[in-house]
């Protein structure tokens, strides 16, 4: 069909959180797949709408890869690293897209590796394995950054931990004096949430994390109890830093919505599982996502700033998840290393 012929009328994406930029643009093709077959079989020359029910949308989509993680971490009982040995295993969601070329660099995929180190001073030798595996994979909002953090956050509070230091105040020695943003950000949490100052019930605890991702820094101050093998997350204070704040509702709703998003990776039953090739569940009686009753009280604030602004489309997520754990292990002597928790 000659392109002046065709005319494209763009669709409001709601909720697209990287599924609308797949390189083989599936749904595209086959609407208009369907478009086509109904005008030359069928004679229907009218707008066709291809709808995919939920039951497809989650058995047949493009799901957020597995990754699995080996760390030999070397440190005295002031916490002082020596070294920090660590392997990555996962597919690639680059790999074989047109964003190969761009992002992949002697057969690593970047967005794996990003958030990894950073922003702690700390010597480590880092290893990646891009298994191939035949279930289709694609980002997930804040793409590498989701399982990172993740890892990054709860090791680092682990050795606080084991080495009986408060973890809000290793992270300020090992972040050092390099990422002064990180620390700002950080501290404004623990001010604004109280914490080491307000007394918690004894049901409960304090989690922390902070984490860079696209040029923005993010730390959340979390209040969490576990009941009857079940987490709860009760209260969530954030410290921004992205510079110069345009739009202070937008960021604080995005701050709220990537926070969400962060709690939905961490609940017990939040996992796409297969078998024979099939995707087990279905639809959210066996797929469990939050609901208003998960939601915490969310409180965000930014730390001031003159310079260019970064952004703040994802950077609320990464976060959110091991700040729970950290909570979660605080309060079960008991480190989370799998998302979704599994408490039992």
């Amino acid at each position: 069909m000659p392109p002046q012929n065709v005319h494209v009328h763009v669709q409001m994406a709601g909720g697209g959180f990287g599924r609308r930029a797949i390189a083989s643009s599936d749904y595209v093709v086959e609407a208009c797949t369907i478009a086509k077959v109904a005008q030359t079989a069928a004679g229907v020359m009218a707008p066709i709408r291809t709808l995919w029910s939920r039951e497809y949308d989650i058995k047949g989509g493009y799901y957020r890869p597995m990754h699995l993680y080996a760390a030999k971490i070397g440190f005295d009982a002031q916490g002082k690293i020596s070294a920090w040995d660590h392997m990555i295993v996962g597919q690639s969601t680059l790999g074989g897209t047109p964003f190969e070329p761009m992002l992949v660099k002697d057969g690593i995929d970047g967005t794996v590796v990003e958030g990894m180190k950073e922003p702690y001073e700390i010597p480590m030798r880092l290893t990646v394995h891009h298994p191939k595996l035949n279930v289709p994979v694609l980002w997930w909002r804040s793409v590498g950054s989701t399982h990172t953090a993740f890892v990054m956050e709860t090791l680092v509070d682990e050795i606080a931990r084991t080495t009986k230091q408060d973890p809000v105040a290793y992270r300020m020695k090992l972040i050092g004096n390099d990422h002064p943003r990180h620390k700002a950000a950080l501290q404004l949490a623990v001010d604004q949430s109280g914490y080491g100052k307000k007394k918690l019930a004894a049901d409960r605890a304090w989690g922390v994390a902070v984490h860079e991702s696209f040029n923005s820094v993010v730390a959340y101050v979390v209040e969490t109890s576990v009941k009857d093998g079940t987490p709860t997350l009760h209260s969530v204070t954030a410290g921004v830093h992205c510079n110069l704040v345009v739009n202070p509702q937008s960021l604080e709703a995005q701050v709220q919505g990537g926070a969400l998003m962060g709690l939905s990776m961490c609940l017990p039953g939040a996992a796409i599982t297969l078998k024979d090739g099939v995707v087990e569940q279905a639809n959210f009686g066996d797929y469990v996502v939050p609901r208003i009753t998960d939601m915490p009280q969310i409180a965000v604030h930014t730390v001031p700033s003159a310079d260019a602004p970064t952004g703040m489309g994802e950077p609320g997520l990464p976060p959110l998840a091991p700040a729970f754990a950290n909570a979660v292990a605080a309060l079960t002597d008991k480190s989370v290393r799998e998302l979704p928790f599994k408490l039992a």
